[in-house]
């Protein structure tokens, strides 16, 4: 299966699940104007549950994983590039699994892609209701073992409720930047829980990695 056939695949090997296969996805390059200004859209900032099932274009979707979670510098601190939106001591802990119509994807923020994960369509796991047909689903997971222990400035990093208190708020400041970018763009977006026990198998996720939240975006339903 070719979802995204405008995309090149590169570099990561393609899931296949039966007769279906599910390729890697180089996003284009990430647009950096256009849209509604940040004071523009803070008061358009909400959380919009009618969410319509028509797909987003290639560029809208690499905006705003670009948005979200992207590298907007290429140095940052403790060796890694500078991501849009903060971490503990750079940790970027947090993982954004996106789920498509026929597939979840790992985000890679340095070159700009999406890894298969696995074939088929979960993105019901996200929610109940338009969650199952809203183009996007984007799960954010936490991975513990990017805590660098050693040599670490902050002596509480490796306490695991400190650890908790760290990938919730960077998780919220990944959701607030994909809000902030719906509202630019007249986009819809909820921040929502989801199912955290089937998807740590059908993700493939490690004894390291915890399921948090996802968010589903799209356009508006219509009326």
């Amino acid at each position: 299966m070719t979802a995204l056939p405008a995309f090149a695949a590169l570099g990561v090997s393609k899931i296949s699940l039966g007769q279906e296969e599910l390729h890697p996805v180089l996003l284009p390059k990430p647009e950096k104007d256009g849209g509604k200004s940040v004071l523009a859209s803070i008061p358009e900032r909400r959380t919009v549950r009618t969410v319509g099932p028509d797909p987003l274009p290639p560029q809208l979707l690499s905006n705003l994983l670009w948005a979200a979670f992207g590298v907007n510098r290429p140095e940052g601190v403790r060796g890694k590039p500078g991501r849009t939106a903060a971490s503990a001591s750079n940790s970027q802990e947090i993982d954004l699994y996106v789920a498509l119509p026929q597939g979840v994807y790992l985000y890679e923020a340095v070159p700009h892609r999406l890894a298969p994960v696995a074939a088929g369509d979960f993105r019901a796991r996200s929610g109940r209701g338009v969650a199952a047909t809203a183009p996007v689903n984007i799960f954010y997971v936490v991975d513990l073992k990017k805590y660098v222990i050693e040599g670490q400035p902050d002596r509480n990093i490796g306490d695991p409720e400190v650890q908790k208190s760290y990938y919730f708020v960077a998780t919220g400041l990944i959701a607030s930047n994909v809000y902030l970018f719906a509202a630019s763009q007249g986009l819809a977006a909820w921040f929502h829980n989801c199912d955290k026990t089937n998807t740590v198998k059908e993700f493939k996720l490690r004894p390291e990695q915890r399921v948090l939240f996802a968010q589903t975006v799209g356009y508006p339903a219509k009326a």
